[in-house]
Protein backbone atom coordinates (compact mmCIF):
# COMPACT_ATOMS: atom_id res chain seq x y z
CA UNK A 1 0.00 0.00 0.00
CA UNK A 2 1.44 3.59 -0.74
CA UNK A 3 2.18 6.17 1.39
CA UNK A 4 -0.99 7.94 0.12
CA UNK A 5 -2.91 5.62 0.76
CA UNK A 6 -2.28 4.76 4.46
CA UNK A 7 -1.49 8.77 5.16
CA UNK A 8 2.26 7.86 6.73
CA UNK A 9 5.38 10.25 4.93
CA UNK A 10 7.24 8.26 2.26
CA UNK A 11 10.36 9.40 1.20
CA UNK A 12 10.55 11.28 -2.01
CA UNK A 13 14.02 10.15 -3.48
CA UNK A 14 14.30 9.43 -7.27
CA UNK A 15 10.84 8.25 -8.28
CA UNK A 16 11.82 6.95 -11.21
CA UNK A 17 7.67 7.18 -12.08
CA UNK A 18 6.78 9.42 -14.77
CA UNK A 19 3.69 11.15 -13.39
CA UNK A 20 3.19 14.25 -11.34
CA UNK A 21 4.53 14.05 -7.81
CA UNK A 22 1.32 16.06 -6.90
CA UNK A 23 -1.37 17.55 -9.08
CA UNK A 24 -4.46 19.74 -9.22
CA UNK A 25 -7.09 19.24 -11.40
CA UNK A 26 -10.19 22.25 -11.37
CA UNK A 27 -9.60 23.60 -7.79
CA UNK A 28 -11.74 25.99 -7.03
CA UNK A 29 -12.95 27.75 -4.34
CA UNK A 30 -15.00 31.49 -3.03
CA UNK A 31 -15.23 33.21 0.20
CA UNK A 32 -17.96 34.90 0.86
CA UNK A 33 -19.60 34.74 -2.89
CA UNK A 34 -16.19 35.93 -4.55
CA UNK A 35 -14.33 33.42 -6.66
CA UNK A 36 -10.72 33.27 -5.48
CA UNK A 37 -9.56 30.17 -7.42
CA UNK A 38 -10.91 29.18 -10.56
CA UNK A 39 -10.50 25.67 -12.21
CA UNK A 40 -6.63 25.60 -11.22
CA UNK A 41 -5.51 22.44 -12.73
CA UNK A 42 -1.16 22.21 -12.24
CA UNK A 43 0.75 19.30 -12.28
CA UNK A 44 4.04 19.05 -10.16
CA UNK A 45 6.73 16.65 -11.42
CA UNK A 46 9.11 15.08 -9.17
CA UNK A 47 12.86 16.76 -9.37
CA UNK A 48 10.98 20.23 -10.53
CA UNK A 49 11.41 23.50 -9.57
CA UNK A 50 7.95 25.12 -10.57
CA UNK A 51 7.77 28.99 -10.04
CA UNK A 52 4.23 30.38 -8.92
CA UNK A 53 3.93 34.23 -9.64
CA UNK A 54 0.97 36.87 -8.96
CA UNK A 55 0.24 39.86 -7.89
CA UNK A 56 -1.09 40.57 -4.06
CA UNK A 57 -4.63 38.85 -4.06
CA UNK A 58 -3.66 36.80 -7.08
CA UNK A 59 -4.57 34.11 -5.31
CA UNK A 60 -1.53 32.54 -4.51
CA UNK A 61 -2.01 32.16 -0.52
CA UNK A 62 -5.14 30.18 -0.87
CA UNK A 63 -3.87 27.94 -3.67
CA UNK A 64 -0.56 27.49 -0.50
CA UNK A 65 -3.21 26.98 2.25
CA UNK A 66 -5.01 24.51 -0.22
CA UNK A 67 -2.27 22.22 -0.73
CA UNK A 68 -1.26 22.84 3.10
CA UNK A 69 -4.07 21.64 4.03
CA UNK A 70 -5.38 24.72 5.99
CA UNK A 71 -8.47 25.44 3.64
CA UNK A 72 -10.53 22.19 2.90
CA UNK A 73 -13.65 23.42 1.35
CA UNK A 74 -12.64 24.01 -1.87
CA UNK A 75 -13.70 22.42 -5.49
CA UNK A 76 -11.90 19.83 -7.58
CA UNK A 77 -9.19 17.22 -6.57
CA UNK A 78 -5.70 16.73 -6.17
CA UNK A 79 -3.57 14.11 -6.37
CA UNK A 80 -1.03 12.95 -4.92
CA UNK A 81 1.55 10.39 -7.03
CA UNK A 82 -1.50 10.14 -8.69
CA UNK A 83 -3.56 8.79 -5.66
CA UNK A 84 -6.51 11.16 -5.22
CA UNK A 85 -6.17 13.00 -1.74
CA UNK A 86 -7.89 14.55 1.45
CA UNK A 87 -5.85 16.92 2.68
CA UNK A 88 -8.17 18.11 5.73
CA UNK A 89 -5.48 19.50 7.90
CA UNK A 90 -1.93 20.36 8.42
CA UNK A 91 -1.05 17.19 9.55
CA UNK A 92 -2.27 15.38 7.11
CA UNK A 93 -0.76 17.66 4.09
CA UNK A 94 2.51 17.01 5.79
CA UNK A 95 2.28 13.02 6.38
CA UNK A 96 1.48 12.94 2.74
CA UNK A 97 4.78 14.38 2.25
CA UNK A 98 3.77 17.85 1.44
CA UNK A 99 5.96 20.64 3.42
CA UNK A 100 5.16 23.96 3.55
CA UNK A 101 7.81 27.07 4.68
CA UNK A 102 5.26 30.10 5.03
CA UNK A 103 6.47 33.95 4.51
CA UNK A 104 5.16 34.45 7.95
CA UNK A 105 7.98 33.22 10.31
CA UNK A 106 5.66 33.03 13.40
CA UNK A 107 3.97 30.47 11.50
CA UNK A 108 6.73 28.35 11.35
CA UNK A 109 8.04 27.92 14.98
CA UNK A 110 6.58 26.67 18.52
CA UNK A 111 7.83 29.85 21.07
CA UNK A 112 8.14 28.49 24.62
CA UNK A 113 10.24 25.59 22.90
CA UNK A 114 14.13 25.00 23.02
CA UNK A 115 15.75 25.78 19.37
CA UNK A 116 16.52 21.78 19.24
CA UNK A 117 12.54 21.20 20.14
CA UNK A 118 11.79 23.18 17.69
CA UNK A 119 14.33 21.20 15.05
CA UNK A 120 12.64 18.02 15.79
CA UNK A 121 9.20 19.18 16.38
CA UNK A 122 7.69 16.97 13.48
CA UNK A 123 9.07 13.76 14.59
CA UNK A 124 8.22 14.69 17.87
CA UNK A 125 4.20 15.36 16.99
CA UNK A 126 4.19 11.84 15.17
CA UNK A 127 5.49 9.93 17.80
CA UNK A 128 3.45 7.45 19.33
CA UNK A 129 2.87 7.26 23.17
CA UNK A 130 5.66 9.35 25.14
CA UNK A 131 6.07 12.02 22.32
CA UNK A 132 9.91 13.26 24.11
CA UNK A 133 13.15 12.38 23.91
CA UNK A 134 15.50 12.42 26.42
CA UNK A 135 18.14 15.39 26.22
CA UNK A 136 21.17 13.66 24.40
CA UNK A 137 19.10 12.25 22.48
CA UNK A 138 17.45 15.37 21.26
CA UNK A 139 20.33 17.15 20.84
CA UNK A 140 22.53 14.48 18.90
CA UNK A 141 18.69 14.71 16.47
CA UNK A 142 18.82 18.64 16.49
CA UNK A 143 22.89 18.40 15.20
CA UNK A 144 21.35 16.00 12.82
CA UNK A 145 18.77 17.97 11.39
CA UNK A 146 20.70 21.12 11.09
CA UNK A 147 23.75 19.97 9.89
CA UNK A 148 21.05 18.74 6.66
CA UNK A 149 21.29 22.47 5.98
CA UNK A 150 24.77 23.36 6.50
CA UNK A 151 23.86 24.81 10.10
CA UNK A 152 26.19 24.54 13.04
CA UNK A 153 24.58 25.76 15.92
CA UNK A 154 26.29 24.96 18.93
CA UNK A 155 24.44 22.93 22.05
CA UNK A 156 24.02 26.26 23.64
CA UNK A 157 22.33 28.21 20.48
CA UNK A 158 20.23 24.69 20.12
CA UNK A 159 19.16 24.65 23.95
CA UNK A 160 17.92 28.24 23.87
CA UNK A 161 14.55 29.51 23.65
CA UNK A 162 13.54 29.73 20.02
CA UNK A 163 12.10 33.23 20.00
CA UNK A 164 16.11 34.09 20.90
CA UNK A 165 17.29 33.54 17.47
CA UNK A 166 16.65 36.54 14.89
CA UNK A 167 14.36 36.37 11.95
CA UNK A 168 17.00 34.91 9.30
CA UNK A 169 17.83 31.89 11.62
CA UNK A 170 14.29 30.97 12.34
CA UNK A 171 13.86 30.90 8.35
CA UNK A 172 16.79 28.74 8.46
CA UNK A 173 15.77 26.37 11.47
CA UNK A 174 12.18 26.21 9.30
CA UNK A 175 13.91 24.96 6.40
CA UNK A 176 16.45 22.53 8.05
CA UNK A 177 13.07 21.06 9.25
CA UNK A 178 10.98 20.91 6.37
CA UNK A 179 14.02 19.12 4.74
CA UNK A 180 14.55 16.31 7.40
CA UNK A 181 10.83 14.73 6.61
CA UNK A 182 12.52 14.21 2.48
CA UNK A 183 9.06 15.66 1.55
CA UNK A 184 7.32 14.54 -2.27
CA UNK A 185 6.33 18.22 -2.34
CA UNK A 186 8.32 21.44 -0.76
CA UNK A 187 6.36 24.72 -0.84
CA UNK A 188 8.70 27.75 -0.55
CA UNK A 189 6.61 31.05 0.14
CA UNK A 190 9.04 33.64 -0.58
CA UNK A 191 12.07 31.95 1.09
CA UNK A 192 14.68 34.39 1.21
CA UNK A 193 12.76 37.56 2.18
CA UNK A 194 14.55 37.29 5.53
CA UNK A 195 17.74 36.09 4.56
CA UNK A 196 21.12 37.47 3.82
CA UNK A 197 22.41 37.62 0.19
CA UNK A 198 25.23 34.76 1.86
CA UNK A 199 22.16 32.63 3.45
CA UNK A 200 20.29 32.76 0.05
CA UNK A 201 22.80 31.53 -1.30
CA UNK A 202 23.10 28.45 0.64
CA UNK A 203 19.29 27.94 0.17
CA UNK A 204 19.23 28.34 -3.86
CA UNK A 205 22.38 25.23 -3.93
CA UNK A 206 19.92 23.39 -1.73
CA UNK A 207 17.19 24.06 -3.71
CA UNK A 208 18.94 22.48 -6.76
CA UNK A 209 19.90 19.47 -4.81
CA UNK A 210 16.64 19.01 -3.54
CA UNK A 211 15.84 18.88 -7.19
CA UNK A 212 18.72 16.28 -8.03
CA UNK A 213 17.58 14.05 -5.39
CA UNK A 214 13.66 13.95 -7.16
CA UNK A 215 11.90 16.54 -4.78
CA UNK A 216 9.34 18.55 -6.47
CA UNK A 217 9.65 22.06 -5.37
CA UNK A 218 6.58 25.20 -5.73
CA UNK A 219 9.01 28.00 -5.29
CA UNK A 220 6.59 31.45 -4.85
CA UNK A 221 8.61 34.71 -4.96
CA UNK A 222 8.45 38.74 -6.63
CA UNK A 223 12.11 38.53 -6.82
CA UNK A 224 12.81 37.21 -11.00
CA UNK A 225 15.96 36.81 -10.75
CA UNK A 226 15.63 33.81 -8.44
CA UNK A 227 12.86 32.29 -10.19
CA UNK A 228 15.18 33.06 -13.51
CA UNK A 229 18.15 30.85 -11.70
CA UNK A 230 15.94 28.31 -10.16
CA UNK A 231 12.98 27.56 -11.93
CA UNK A 232 12.37 25.08 -14.42
CA UNK A 233 9.01 26.18 -15.29
CA UNK A 234 6.82 29.11 -14.13
CA UNK A 235 2.98 29.61 -14.03
CA UNK A 236 1.11 33.00 -13.39
CA UNK A 237 -2.21 33.22 -11.38
CA UNK A 238 -4.50 36.44 -11.96
CA UNK A 239 -7.49 36.84 -10.19
CA UNK A 240 -7.66 33.56 -9.55
CA UNK A 241 -7.28 32.06 -12.73
CA UNK A 242 -3.65 30.55 -14.67
CA UNK A 243 -3.13 33.11 -17.03
CA UNK A 244 0.56 31.84 -18.20
CA UNK A 245 2.56 28.85 -17.98
CA UNK A 246 6.35 28.46 -19.49
CA UNK A 247 9.32 26.54 -19.22
CA UNK A 248 12.76 27.55 -19.76
CA UNK A 249 13.50 30.25 -21.71
CA UNK A 250 11.59 32.51 -19.95
CA UNK A 251 9.50 35.09 -22.13
CA UNK A 252 9.43 37.76 -19.06
CA UNK A 253 7.59 40.37 -20.87
CA UNK A 254 4.44 37.82 -21.16
CA UNK A 255 5.13 36.75 -17.69
CA UNK A 256 4.51 40.52 -16.78
CA UNK A 257 2.14 41.32 -19.24
CA UNK A 258 -0.13 37.86 -17.41
CA UNK A 259 0.69 39.04 -14.19
CA UNK A 260 0.39 42.92 -14.01
CA UNK A 261 -2.24 43.63 -16.91
CA UNK A 262 -5.94 42.87 -17.86
CA UNK A 263 -6.32 41.05 -21.99
CA UNK A 264 -5.59 44.29 -23.99
CA UNK A 265 -9.19 43.69 -25.46
CA UNK A 266 -10.68 43.82 -21.83
CA UNK A 267 -8.93 47.09 -20.65
CA UNK A 268 -10.98 50.75 -21.16
CA UNK A 269 -9.77 53.39 -23.53
CA UNK A 270 -7.56 55.80 -21.32
CA UNK A 271 -8.01 59.28 -21.84
CA UNK A 272 -5.22 61.32 -22.81
CA UNK A 273 -4.09 63.49 -19.55
CA UNK A 274 -1.76 66.41 -20.08
CA UNK A 275 0.61 67.10 -17.44
CA UNK A 276 -0.60 68.42 -14.46
CA UNK A 277 0.84 72.46 -13.97
CA UNK A 278 -0.67 72.61 -10.70
CA UNK A 279 1.09 73.43 -7.53
CA UNK A 280 3.41 71.24 -5.65
CA UNK A 281 1.66 69.55 -2.41
CA UNK A 282 4.22 67.29 -1.18
CA UNK A 283 7.51 67.19 -2.10
CA UNK A 284 10.10 64.40 -1.53
CA UNK A 285 13.68 64.90 -1.89
CA UNK A 286 16.37 62.02 -0.81
CA UNK A 287 14.15 59.73 0.76
CA UNK A 288 15.63 56.19 0.93
CA UNK A 289 12.54 53.86 1.18
CA UNK A 290 15.14 50.70 1.44
CA UNK A 291 18.70 50.55 3.02
CA UNK A 292 21.33 50.15 -0.13
CA UNK A 293 19.44 51.46 -2.48
CA UNK A 294 19.35 55.13 -4.44
CA UNK A 295 17.56 57.55 -2.47
CA UNK A 296 14.48 59.05 -4.50
CA UNK A 297 12.56 62.92 -5.47
CA UNK A 298 9.04 62.86 -6.26
CA UNK A 299 6.65 65.57 -6.36
CA UNK A 300 2.96 65.38 -5.77
CA UNK A 301 0.51 68.08 -7.44
CA UNK A 302 -2.43 69.44 -6.98
CA UNK A 303 -5.11 68.36 -9.49
CA UNK A 304 -3.46 65.35 -10.51
CA UNK A 305 -3.77 61.49 -9.83
CA UNK A 306 -0.21 60.04 -9.69
CA UNK A 307 -0.08 56.01 -10.30
CA UNK A 308 2.55 54.09 -8.74
CA UNK A 309 3.17 50.87 -10.30
CA UNK A 310 5.64 48.04 -9.01
CA UNK A 311 5.91 44.18 -8.12
CA UNK A 312 6.03 43.05 -5.07
CA UNK A 313 8.60 44.79 -2.93
CA UNK A 314 9.38 47.49 -4.80
CA UNK A 315 8.27 50.25 -1.55
CA UNK A 316 4.91 51.12 -2.91
CA UNK A 317 3.48 50.00 0.87
CA UNK A 318 6.89 51.94 2.30
CA UNK A 319 6.44 54.76 0.37
CA UNK A 320 2.66 54.86 1.37
CA UNK A 321 3.46 54.24 5.26
CA UNK A 322 5.56 56.92 5.70
CA UNK A 323 4.06 59.29 4.22
CA UNK A 324 1.07 58.61 6.87
CA UNK A 325 3.09 58.36 9.47
CA UNK A 326 3.02 54.60 10.17
CA UNK A 327 7.02 53.83 9.67
CA UNK A 328 8.81 57.79 9.40
CA UNK A 329 11.12 58.02 6.57
CA UNK A 330 14.66 57.41 7.89
CA UNK A 331 16.21 59.78 5.57
CA UNK A 332 15.85 62.65 3.20
CA UNK A 333 13.47 65.78 3.43
CA UNK A 334 9.93 65.66 2.83
CA UNK A 335 7.54 69.02 2.59
CA UNK A 336 3.61 69.58 2.57
CA UNK A 337 2.53 73.19 0.85
CA UNK A 338 5.89 74.24 0.69
CA UNK A 339 6.81 73.50 5.12
CA UNK A 340 8.54 70.87 6.64
CA UNK A 341 6.76 67.61 7.06
CA UNK A 342 8.15 64.73 9.18
CA UNK A 343 5.14 62.88 10.81
CA UNK A 344 5.52 60.96 13.72
CA UNK A 345 2.64 58.53 13.82
CA UNK A 346 -0.48 58.68 11.69
CA UNK A 347 -2.22 60.93 13.87
CA UNK A 348 0.17 63.58 12.64
CA UNK A 349 -0.42 63.12 9.44
CA UNK A 350 -4.48 62.73 9.62
CA UNK A 351 -4.13 66.39 11.20
CA UNK A 352 -1.60 67.33 8.13
CA UNK A 353 -4.76 66.19 6.07
CA UNK A 354 -2.93 63.48 4.58
CA UNK A 355 -5.05 60.36 4.63
CA UNK A 356 -4.30 56.86 3.63
CA UNK A 357 -6.41 54.16 2.41
CA UNK A 358 -4.27 51.12 3.53
CA UNK A 359 -3.40 47.85 1.39
CA UNK A 360 -5.00 45.58 3.99
CA UNK A 361 -8.69 46.74 4.64
CA UNK A 362 -9.43 43.92 6.93
CA UNK A 363 -6.26 43.73 9.15
CA UNK A 364 -5.83 48.01 8.86
CA UNK A 365 -9.34 49.16 8.48
CA UNK A 366 -12.39 47.81 9.48
CA UNK A 367 -13.44 47.29 12.53
CA UNK A 368 -15.72 43.82 12.56
CA UNK A 369 -19.05 44.45 14.06
CA UNK A 370 -19.04 47.74 14.02
CA UNK A 371 -21.55 49.71 11.37
CA UNK A 372 -20.45 51.34 8.24
CA UNK A 373 -21.56 54.69 10.12
CA UNK A 374 -19.04 53.67 12.87
CA UNK A 375 -16.39 52.75 10.65
CA UNK A 376 -16.19 56.23 8.59
CA UNK A 377 -16.33 58.09 11.26
CA UNK A 378 -13.75 56.15 13.17
CA UNK A 379 -10.52 58.80 12.47
CA UNK A 380 -12.49 62.14 13.10
CA UNK A 381 -14.50 61.25 16.19
CA UNK A 382 -13.19 64.13 17.76
CA UNK A 383 -14.91 66.26 15.07
CA UNK A 384 -18.26 64.55 15.63
CA UNK A 385 -18.13 64.78 19.54
CA UNK A 386 -19.57 67.35 22.23
CA UNK A 387 -18.87 66.93 25.64
CA UNK A 388 -16.71 63.64 25.14
CA UNK A 389 -19.48 62.28 23.77
CA UNK A 390 -20.00 60.63 19.79
CA UNK A 391 -23.05 62.75 18.46
CA UNK A 392 -25.17 59.52 16.79
CA UNK A 393 -26.99 61.78 14.62
CA UNK A 394 -23.80 63.44 12.89
CA UNK A 395 -22.29 59.99 12.46
CA UNK A 396 -25.26 59.12 11.07
CA UNK A 397 -25.39 61.77 8.81
CA UNK A 398 -21.98 61.15 8.18
CA UNK A 399 -22.66 57.25 7.06
CA UNK A 400 -25.32 58.20 4.75
CA UNK A 401 -23.19 60.90 3.14
CA UNK A 402 -20.47 58.35 1.97
CA UNK A 403 -22.83 55.72 0.53
CA UNK A 404 -24.85 58.18 -1.48
CA UNK A 405 -21.77 59.61 -2.81
CA UNK A 406 -19.97 56.36 -3.41
CA UNK A 407 -22.73 54.57 -4.29
CA UNK A 408 -22.33 51.71 -1.35
CA UNK A 409 -24.99 48.96 -1.50
CA UNK A 410 -25.78 48.48 1.81
CA UNK A 411 -29.67 48.03 4.13
CA UNK A 412 -28.56 51.40 5.80
CA UNK A 413 -25.63 53.06 7.84
CA UNK A 414 -26.24 50.98 10.90
CA UNK A 415 -25.50 47.78 8.57
CA UNK A 416 -22.18 45.92 9.87
CA UNK A 417 -19.20 45.75 7.79
CA UNK A 418 -19.87 41.89 7.58
CA UNK A 419 -23.29 42.24 5.45
CA UNK A 420 -21.38 43.82 2.91
CA UNK A 421 -19.41 42.16 -0.22
CA UNK A 422 -15.73 43.04 -0.64
CA UNK A 423 -16.07 46.24 -3.19
CA UNK A 424 -19.25 47.73 -0.94
CA UNK A 425 -16.13 47.35 2.09
CA UNK A 426 -13.92 49.02 -0.06
CA UNK A 427 -15.99 52.03 -0.42
CA UNK A 428 -16.80 52.50 3.10
CA UNK A 429 -13.27 52.39 3.63
CA UNK A 430 -12.27 54.65 0.89
CA UNK A 431 -15.14 56.46 2.33
CA UNK A 432 -13.70 57.00 5.36
CA UNK A 433 -10.90 59.09 4.47
CA UNK A 434 -12.74 61.73 2.49
CA UNK A 435 -15.48 62.44 4.99
CA UNK A 436 -13.49 64.86 5.68
CA UNK A 437 -11.67 66.31 2.58
CA UNK A 438 -8.15 65.64 2.76
CA UNK A 439 -4.83 67.15 1.45
CA UNK A 440 -3.40 64.39 0.22
CA UNK A 441 -5.55 61.32 -0.47
CA UNK A 442 -2.83 57.89 -0.80
CA UNK A 443 -4.85 54.81 -1.70
CA UNK A 444 -2.92 51.85 -1.32
CA UNK A 445 -4.48 48.59 -3.61
CA UNK A 446 -7.30 50.50 -3.71
CA UNK A 447 -9.02 48.17 -6.32
CA UNK A 448 -7.92 44.55 -5.06
CA UNK A 449 -10.67 42.26 -3.92
CA UNK A 450 -13.20 44.12 -5.67
CA UNK A 451 -15.07 44.08 -9.20
CA UNK A 452 -14.84 46.54 -11.92
CA UNK A 453 -18.25 48.44 -10.78
CA UNK A 454 -16.60 49.38 -7.52
CA UNK A 455 -13.23 49.87 -9.15
CA UNK A 456 -14.51 52.51 -11.23
CA UNK A 457 -17.23 54.01 -8.65
CA UNK A 458 -13.67 54.56 -6.59
CA UNK A 459 -11.43 55.44 -9.66
CA UNK A 460 -14.41 58.35 -10.27
CA UNK A 461 -14.14 59.32 -6.89
CA UNK A 462 -10.30 59.67 -6.43
CA UNK A 463 -10.33 61.92 -9.72
CA UNK A 464 -13.02 64.26 -8.99
CA UNK A 465 -11.05 64.52 -5.64
CA UNK A 466 -7.88 65.69 -7.38
CA UNK A 467 -9.97 68.23 -9.83
CA UNK A 468 -11.46 69.83 -6.38
CA UNK A 469 -7.15 70.72 -5.68
CA UNK A 470 -5.81 67.70 -3.60
CA UNK A 471 -3.13 65.36 -4.57
CA UNK A 472 -3.66 62.16 -5.13
CA UNK A 473 -1.45 58.56 -5.09
CA UNK A 474 -2.68 55.62 -6.09
CA UNK A 475 -0.37 52.36 -5.39
CA UNK A 476 -0.83 49.45 -6.98
CA UNK A 477 0.60 45.91 -9.08
CA UNK A 478 -1.59 46.33 -11.47
CA UNK A 479 -1.02 48.14 -14.63
CA UNK A 480 -4.25 48.55 -16.00
CA UNK A 481 -5.93 49.53 -12.95
CA UNK A 482 -3.09 52.64 -12.59
CA UNK A 483 -3.65 53.76 -15.87
CA UNK A 484 -7.24 54.02 -16.20
CA UNK A 485 -7.24 56.09 -13.24
CA UNK A 486 -3.94 58.06 -13.30
CA UNK A 487 -2.65 61.01 -15.04
CA UNK A 488 0.96 60.16 -14.25
CA UNK A 489 2.28 57.21 -13.87
CA UNK A 490 6.00 56.23 -11.97
CA UNK A 491 7.62 52.83 -12.03
CA UNK A 492 8.98 51.91 -9.13
CA UNK A 493 11.64 48.79 -8.37
CA UNK A 494 13.28 47.95 -4.87
CA UNK A 495 12.77 51.05 -4.22
CA UNK A 496 13.89 53.31 -7.30
CA UNK A 497 12.29 55.37 -9.74
CA UNK A 498 12.46 53.24 -13.11
CA UNK A 499 10.23 55.70 -15.23
CA UNK A 500 7.75 59.07 -14.22
CA UNK A 501 5.64 59.37 -17.68
CA UNK A 502 2.66 61.83 -18.08
CA UNK A 503 0.22 61.05 -20.56
CA UNK A 504 0.89 59.71 -24.06
CA UNK A 505 4.35 58.70 -22.70
CA UNK A 506 2.63 56.65 -19.91
CA UNK A 507 1.73 53.63 -22.42
CA UNK A 508 0.86 50.44 -21.47
CA UNK A 509 3.57 48.26 -23.35
CA UNK A 510 6.50 51.36 -22.28
CA UNK A 511 5.12 50.85 -18.53
CA UNK A 512 5.62 46.85 -18.68
CA UNK A 513 8.91 46.83 -20.52
CA UNK A 514 9.60 49.28 -17.83
CA UNK A 515 8.76 46.70 -14.94
CA UNK A 516 10.86 44.00 -17.20
CA UNK A 517 13.99 45.38 -17.78
CA UNK A 518 14.02 46.60 -13.90
CA UNK A 519 13.82 43.12 -11.89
Amino acid sequence: MSPTETGESGESGKTGEAGPAVSLTDVSMAFGGKTVLASVSLDIAPGSVVALLGANGAGKSTLIKILSGVHTDHGGQVRVDGVPVSLNSPLAARQLGIQTVHQRISEGIVPGLSVAENLVFEELAQRRGNPFLNGGRLLARAREIQAGLGLDWSDTVLRRDVTELDISDRQLLILARALATRPRLLILDEPTSALSAAEAERLFALVERMRDDGIAVLYVSHRLGEIDALADRLVVLRDGRLTEDQTKPFDWGAALRAMLAQAQEATTARPVREKASGDVVVSLRGVRLFEGRAPLDLDLRTGEVTGVVGLLGAGKTELARGLFGAEPFGTGAVTLDGRPYAPRRPADAIRAGVHLVPEDRHADALVPGWSVAQNISLPFLKSLSKAGLVQRSKEDALGRATIDALGVVARDEHSTVEELSGGNQQKVVVGRWLAETPRVLILDEPFRGVDIGARRDIGRRARALAAEGAAVLVLSADVDEVLEVADRVVVLAAGEIHLDAHGEDAERDRVIQTISASV
